[in-house]
């Protein structure tokens, strides 16, 4: 037998059950709000849209041009012709104009890793700054070595806390690095004694010790400990 639905008798109020309240103020929300929400998402689909557009349509042959831009001047950085590197040579364009160019890509932004590291080589130690400080990547290995050139920029410049500061951080960056770290690890403490900072130098040499002990810097360690005056 169907089951008989009860209808409201006439003149009484119509019931409402919980799922028409629901309802009722969805749809209250809605006729409020529908404006807002129809530009909020029309906003996310032009965004999306765009980041689409920019990443496949524009992004993506600037990467190539630069990728195509930098190698000339990467062979001229790998024989030293360091200054090649930096200008180009008339036909082939440089690390500088690289940057200049496309500075907003990968590629670009390790121009300026070379670029820093060229000006280096260069003596030029203000710029190598400029540019060293000016390149980040989340390459661990490659963000090392920039953080090392750092340390040696500002060493060569006089700025010996600051090279301290920089050696410090290379060395303690990558630790499965068995060669660079213990090497800026070592030339972090050399700035500390002459600086006059022997027990920071003391610790930096032990940590060395410690977590490197079979690169070369690990055996020389011993012999700055006995001149700083640590005995075991």
């Amino acid at each position: 037998m169907a089951t008989d639905v009860k209808k409201p008798v006439s003149g009484e109020p119509p019931v409402h059950t919980p799922e028409d309240r629901v309802v009722d103020t969805a749809q209250q929300f809605w006729d409020k709000n529908s404006k807002v929400i129809l530009y909020a998402l029309a906003a996310v689909i032009l965004v999306g849209g765009g980041y689409f557009v920019y990443r496949n349509y524009f992004k993506a042959p600037e990467e190539q041009k630069a990728a195509e831009a930098i190698w000339k001047a990467q062979d001229y950085y790998k024989i030293d012709s360091f200054r090649l590197a930096l200008n180009g040579d008339g036909a082939n364009q440089g690390f500088l104009r690289i940057i200049s160019k496309y500075g907003g890509t990968q590629v670009g932004n390790l121009a300026k890793f070379y670029a820093g590291s060229s000006y280096l080589h260069l003596g030029d130690y203000n710029n190598a700054i400029k540019y060293l400080k000016d390149f980040s990547t989340s390459e661990k290995e490659t963000q090392l070595r920039a953080t090392g050139l750092l340390g040696d920029a500002y060493a060569e410049s006089g700025k010996k806390q600051e090279a301290v500061e920089h050696y410090k951080k290379a060395g303690t960056m990558f630790e499965d690095d068995d060669v660079n770290s213990p090497e800026y690890l070592f030339r972090a403490a050399m700035l500390y004694q002459e600086l006059g900072k022997n027990q920071e130098a003391i610790d930096l040499l032990n940590q060395l010790k410690n977590k490197y002990p079979a690169s070369p810097r690990a055996y020389e360690a011993d012999k700055y400990l006995g001149k700083l005056g640590y005995t075991k």
